[in-house]
């Protein structure tokens, strides 16, 4: 019995995130990050990749896991229609950028960048620490404007409304900014 009960609060440290984000209208903390994006590893700069429109950046917690394989699959069939409205995806896991090497061609598709943060540095920056695994992401995403303002914050344990969430908040600042 007491096994189970271990169990369960391991599912459940595991399951739940910190509930805790950045608010809408602060300020984005600037960061780099060794991403890979299709296997081939560069330099993410979150300031360079504002200058182009919004930068979608999710946390999750480990690569080639059910809910992070299942999210990063529906960001990967998204990414066309973000990069209509001038949007960058960015996922972010404290995973070694080798695994994420392999992420990124067979689950991102080599559609999108994700970056390897194993000291948990951009994590914490942008409070997106799993509860009780701290040096884990848990699943949040964010859309962060060019003038580097979180615009829209979302943080649910499922995959299943990122992309739909993101997506609605980038078409609305879209709306609000037309390119000229």
């Amino acid at each position: 019995m007491l096994g189970g009960v271990c169990g369960l609060f391991i599912l459940l440290a595991v399951a739940l995130p910190a509930h805790a984000a950045l608010p809408v209208g602060s300020q984005a903390p600037s960061f780099s990050v060794q991403a890979s994006l299709g296997g081939n590893e560069f330099n993410f700069v979150l300031d360079e990749a504002l200058k182009k429109g919004p930068v979608v950046l999710y946390f999750y917690p480990a690569a080639f896991t059910k809910g992070c394989t299942i999210e990063a699959h529906d960001f990967a069939e998204a990414v066309d229609e973000y990069k209509q409205y001038g949007a960058t995806v960015l996922g972010v896991s404290a995973d070694k950028i080798d695994k994420l090497k392999k992420f990124s061609v067979s689950e991102c598709r080599s559609k999108f960048a994700v970056g390897a943060d194993p000291q948990s540095t951009i994590i914490r920056a942008y409070d997106a620490k799993m509860a009780f695994m701290p040096n884990m992401a848990s699943r949040i995403s964010y859309v962060i404007t060019p003038d580097r303002k979180i615009y829209y914050e979302y943080s649910s344990s499922s995959p299943d409304d990122h992309v739909k969430n993101t997506m609605a908040a980038v078409k609305k600042w879209a709306a609000e900014h037309p390119r000229r």
